[in-house]
């Protein structure tokens, strides 16, 4: 006999939910308590909701499942960073990784199974894009970093960068409904300005953003501010280039007023001398933005090193001296599977 598969009660809205509760002839302000249980309380097991009653929560557990995200794995770095992969319900392997900071402690979520993009230096760029993650997946991994944070540092999650696993502007729909549900009253209540969102560069959907008027952050990884370079290590570029991005950023502005984030990492003899920062520098004056500069985090994939210290500081010094707010943001979790994807890809 065929087992009856049960849906994911988390993919209900509420007013899917008050039908159902009404279809089985309950009242229906049940909905409002288990959509309560499920997205303020962050419930994972029908047992648990304690203001229902014992049948109703056995017909719960007939109909529905709650396909909930497990740690599967966590690797403690001596500089604080906690990196996790995630086991989901059908067995693959998603990472997350918490980032404690002396001003902010901040959880990197994966939005997809793998990724298509294939950018040369990058681990999940090496893996194959299995799926796209559900709206509640994403949300389960900023509950499990929370818990992290709070258990071994007494302190709560105060930002979230979509920045992990997958090219989130390819999972659009889940990863906007999944900020909902972060940011709602009746969800985890956090603020939208406290969530990143970054992106390889896809132009129509960045445009996309800007007509919905997101209130979130938008960060691009940049990389290379010359398209020969950026063909090189991001093959995306070639359908998006440079002024593409650009032409999509300005519209992104003049719908949101929100400047954005470049991030660029300084790769050894690749994209680290001062003609390079001068490109990135015309880059950056379409709109206003910050450049963020990653120390890279070598994987064995790949033969891209790291730009020595020296080159660095020149290289963010002829951004501040041309006006461009610049920081410099460390390596962390060096002595761990640190890079995007590196610990996923043992998994």
């Amino acid at each position: 006999m065929q087992a009856i598969q049960k849906t994911d009660i988390r993919s209900l809205s509420p007013d899917k939910l008050k039908e159902h509760f009404i279809s089985i002839a309950e009242p229906a302000f049940r909905a409002k308590q288990v959509y309560e249980w499920l997205w303020e309380k962050s419930c994972t097991d029908f047992e648990e909701m304690s203001n229902l009653s014992k049948p109703l929560r056995e017909k719960l557990k007939e109909t529905f499942t709650i396909n909930n995200v497990q740690v599967h794995q966590s690797q403690f770095s001596s500089d604080k960073t906690i990196k996790s992969t995630f086991m989901l319900f059908d067995n693959n392997i998603i990472e997350g990784v918490l980032i404690p900071a002396t001003d902010r402690m901040t959880a990197c979520v994966s939005s997809q199974v793998g990724c298509s993009l294939t950018c040369k230096f990058c681990a999940t760029g090496y893996m194959d894009r299995k799926r796209n993650l559900n709206a509640d997946e994403i949300y389960d991994q900023v509950v499990l970093i929370d818990k992290q944070a709070k258990e071994n540092y007494q302190i709560p999650l105060s930002n979230i960068v979509y920045m992990g696993m997958g090219e989130p502007l390819l999972n659009y729909a889940n990863v906007l409904k999944s900020i909902e549900r972060i940011t709602a009253k009746d969800g985890l209540n956090m603020a939208s300005k406290r969530i990143t969102v970054s992106t390889a560069g896809i132009a129509k959907m960045i445009k996309k953003l800007g007509d919905d008027e997101v209130k979130f952050n938008l960060a691009l990884s940049l990389h290379a501010a010359n398209d020969e370079k950026r063909n090189t290590i991001m093959p995306i570029n070639e359908q998006n280039s440079l002024k593409a991005l650009a032409d999509a950023l300005k519209y992104f502005y003049s719908k949101t007023k929100s400047p954005v984030t470049y991030e660029y990492i300084v790769f050894n003899d690749f994209n680290d001398n001062l003609i390079d920062a001068e490109e990135l520098v015309k880059f950056c004056r379409h709109i206003p933005c910050k450049v963020n500069i990653i120390e890279y985090n070598p994987i064995s994939f790949a033969d891209f090193e790291n730009a020595g210290i020296d080159k660095i500081e020149a290289f963010a010094t002829h951004l501040r001296k041309s006006g461009i707010n610049t920081n410099i943001r460390r390596s962390r979790g060096k002595d761990i599977d640190a890079a995007c994807g590196q610990l996923a890809v043992k998994s």
